[in-house]
């Protein structure tokens, strides 16, 4: 074996996916210390995509104060490639779940505001092209707080102007875009998605996601009840039916309410990260190809970046598998093995510390390779 490609996404709230290439790394070479190990930075257009895409296409990183989604003051960052005058931007910097503790979570509280005040920053910087990652979201607004930033008015019956929360979205009757950003009109957007969620409905965003951000089964109705409203609003606004794109649901109605007011294009952010890194060329001269994630399970499949690296892999007849820190499916049509790195009996807890992570993947993976070599 003379060489190896490391793209994997990150284990969430354990280690970044460099930090899993290295490991990974380390794992390859106490068996084939003379191998090559190509390690790429890698997500799916949540947490991380800006980094990665950073690395791949020499940005820089811009810090700026916005409000975090319950109207905070913090700091958030995104990625400037001034060459193209493009802005990378994640959802989740600004409004991001992990930015609240669990009982903070509330989606009927909770605005995008802040992710539109990144938009703004970047159109203020020049950029006309904004990629806008919107996994790991805390928010399910429907990208009202976020165009809200960028001087669109959403009022109510009684011509009030409305905040932009999840609770927000049954109470708009009318939208005034007499004084948005004269940028947005020279400006292309597109979207990095990670799942193809509807805009509502027993799929879409409410029932889907609101449930890991906080809301109860009360609260599920009145925020899908909120974003079918809503989309009769942009329809009637627009012309644009959000009910018939893949993805609109994807971060609480974000990803809808860019194609519509917006105009942005929709694409997978795993494809897109795999592009910029350039991954098939990468394949043409790879003996083996290692991907993962934290927990590889049915979304996985669904067309997560463990699924696209294999997708591309078997296409190029290399030969993949995926390691994970936890598995709920052990078969995928792409790839040659999953391979859960924690051994049994160990802690979540434990688990989950980064150097007991990383250990655990160097020793899964130099066993994997021994035993792959028959050594």
């Amino acid at each position: 074996m003379k060489r190896v490609v490391v793209a994997s996404d990150s284990f969430k709230g354990c280690l970044s996916s460099l930090q899993v290439a290295d490991a990974v790394e380390a794992g390859v070479k106490s068996v084939c210390p003379s191998c090559e190990v190509v390690k790429l930075s890698v997500a799916d257009g949540g947490e991380g995509t800006v980094q990665a895409l950073a690395t791949a296409m020499n940005g820089e990183i811009v810090t700026v104060l916005v409000k975090d989604p319950l109207g905070r003051d913090i700091s958030a960052s995104y990625a400037m490639i001034r060459e193209t005058g493009t802005a990378v931007i994640e959802v989740s910097a600004a409004s991001g779940l992990t930015l609240l503790s669990p009982l903070e979570r509330n989606p009927l509280a909770a605005s995008s505001y802040g992710s539109g005040q990144l938009v703004s920053d970047a159109l203020s910087r020049g950029c006309r092209n904004i990629l806008m990652c919107i996994g790991g979201s805390a928010v399910n607004d429907a990208g009202m707080g976020m165009l809200s930033a960028l001087g669109f008015r959403f009022l109510d019956a009684d011509g009030n102007r409305l905040e932009g929360s999840g609770a927000d979205m049954a109470k708009v009757c009318d939208v005034d875009s007499s004084q948005v950003d004269p940028a947005l009109g020279e400006t292309v957007f597109t979207v990095a998605c990670d799942v193809d969620s509807p805009f509502c409905g027993p799929q879409g965003a409410a029932y889907v996601f609101a449930p890991q951000k906080g809301a109860g089964p009360d609260d599920v109705k009145i925020l899908d009840e909120g974003m079918s409203h809503f989309a009769c609003v942009i329809r009637e606004m627009t012309g644009t039916d959000v009910m018939n794109i893949p993805g609109a649901g994807a971060a609480g109605g974000i990803g809808g309410a860019m194609a519509s007011f917006l105009g942005a294009e929709l694409k997978r952010g795993a494809e897109m990260v795999l592009d910029a890194v350039r991954l098939d060329e990468l394949l043409s001269a790879a003996d083996l190809v290692i991907t993962g994630e934290g927990c590889v399970d049915g979304q996985t499949l669904t067309g997560k970046l463990p699924y696209c690296v294999a997708q591309r892999s078997a296409k190029a007849e290399v030969p993949v598998v995926a390691i994970c820190g936890r598995a709920e499916v052990y078969e995928c049509q792409y790839l040659d093995a999953i391979i859960p790195v924690t051994p049994d009996g160990m802690s979540l807890n434990e688990a989950m510390l980064p150097s007991v992570a990383s250990e655990n993947i160097k020793k899964a993976v130099a066993s994997f390779i021994h035993d792959s070599l028959h050594i």
